[in-house]
């Protein structure tokens, strides 16, 4: 007779819960993961994976264009997207196969089902029942369309990844770093790109950065428009048409790309009949320790709402299997100095407090340091594009607590200076530390004066 008995229930097979069940059965806990769809989740399948996929053949478009500029004999061609599509369903398929690699060696079973809560400890999936006195709800989020007449047009992000040639002429509605990231994308590889943000791009971030950000998308051809309210979407003999606000209507579209928020996958598992709360928008309502009010049922991950990263998931994971198999009864995860990186073109990194949130921590004591530069391979090519490095300091030691970049290479940047802000490092720090030469990262550690805005020997 099948056991059916676990020390941990893992609901949704996404990166947190992956990453959880991993620890967890290190730690000598036995784990079954209770999954419908492809393991990996939103990340892997729609999400992160496929998009820095994307990134990079835009990202080779646009070298294209600079090679020729600087001297190079060649002429820019056009994406084979069948060819790339198959590469990146390639390196997809490899990640799947690890991971069942990785739950066969760590003896996690897997069932394909879809699992409901039944009360603390006992979940559903299919025609088994299953019990454990850990429940562990991981199962994200989906792409969020608009209530409004014609929402149901045109495709969303999962749908961006189906497609398999640029549009001549898209439309992109949406304001977080999805609707940068696509409008970026698909403007590097041919289309004609127009994205409308109802109020400004990107308004959780430093509003400098995103300011910077949104002019070096507009000088690179992509068509920005803040302050634009979609109200109605609609199917007209030329393509796609948006009514906003106001009663103007922009039209002539071949594709249309909503990119206007997530929203968890909570309903349908039984969990406000068992007792787990959630919040308006179904977002499972969890402490700094990820557990829920019932106990023994935890949930993490973009189905909780908190810092929707792949990285955040993963770490928070980590540490409750830590918690609850590991013998470390205060593991959690400091929600607090979480780097991220909106692949933009160009690209936005940011860790630690926007100047507007510092101000409002630590008052007048913040001291802003930033520099405007033009990088050397655009000043070589005769482009225009500019970085912005910025570091927000707080307290009469200028601690850093918030840095924001913008620009090419930035990406990579960030992770090192990230350790240092959660070291508590101070600008004396910065100061102290020999340049690398030349960089771009160089700046970082070579701004003098706050509000600072020299813009280098190459412009």
């Amino acid at each position: 007779m099948k056991n059916n008995a676990f020390d941990l229930i893992v609901i949704g097979a996404g990166s947190g819960g992956i990453a959880t069940a991993v620890r967890a059965a290190r730690h000598g806990a036995r784990v079954v993961v209770i999954e419908t769809g492809t393991l990996g989740g939103t990340c892997v399948n729609v999400g992160c994976v496929p998009k820095k996929a994307m990134w990079f053949a835009a990202e080779l478009a646009e070298a294209q264009r600079i090679a020729r500029d600087v001297g190079f004999a060649s002429t820019p061609g056009a994406l084979d997207w069948h060819e790339f599509v198959g590469r990146r369903q390639r390196y997809i398929d490899n990640i799947h196969a690890s991971y069942r690699q990785r739950f066969a060696a760590s003896g996690i079973e897997l069932v394909n089902a879809r699992g409901r809560l039944l009360a603390a400890g006992r979940v559903v999936a299919g025609a088994e029942e299953f019990t454990a006195p850990h429940v562990l709800v991981a199962t994200g989020a989906r792409p969020l369309r608009p209530d409004v007449p014609g929402g149901d047009l045109g495709i969303d992000s999962d749908g961006f990844f189906a497609l398999r040639a640029a549009p001549r002429r898209v439309a992109i509605v949406g304001g977080g770093y999805i609707a940068a990231e696509l409008s970026g994308v698909l403007h590097a590889l041919g289309s004609d790109t127009t994205l409308f943000v109802r109020r400004r791009l990107l308004r959780e971030f430093d509003e400098e950065a995103t300011h910077v950000l949104t002019e070096s998308m507009r000088a690179r051809g992509v068509d920005v428009q803040t302050g634009r309210h979609v109200v109605a979407a609609r199917r007209e003999h030329d393509g796609y048409a948006l009514e906003f606000e106001a009663g103007e209507v922009a039209r002539g579209f071949d594709e249309l790309i909503w990119a206007t928020g997530r929203q968890p996958n909570s309903a349908g598992l039984g969990l406000a009949e068992a007792g787990v709360g959630l919040d308006a928008q179904g977002y499972v309502v969890v402490d700094d320790r990820q557990d829920t009010p019932v106990a023994g049922v935890h949930a993490l991950g973009d189905v909780t709402g908190r810092l929707a990263l792949t990285p955040v998931a993963i770490a928070a994971g980590r540490k409750l299997a830590d918690r609850l198999f590991g013998g470390e009864p205060d593991a959690r995860l400091d929600y607090d100095g979480v780097p991220s990186v909106v692949f933009a073109h160009p690209p936005l990194a940011t860790v630690g407090l926007s100047e507007h949130e510092a101000r409002r921590r630590h008052g007048d004591s913040v001291r802003v340091y930033r520099v405007r530069f033009r990088p050397m391979l655009d000043a070589l090519a005769g482009l225009e594009h500019r970085t912005l490095m910025k570091l927000v300091c707080a307290g009469s030691d200028e601690r850093v607590v918030g840095i924001h970049l913008v620009g090419a290479g930035v990406d990579e940047m960030l992770q090192g200076f990230a350790v240092a802000l959660k070291a508590g490092a101070r600008k004396a720090d910065f100061d102290a530390t020999v340049a690398i030469h030349p960089t771009g990262s160089e700046e970082l550690v070579l701004m003098s004066e706050p509000g600072h805005a020299f813009v280098g020997a190459a412009n």
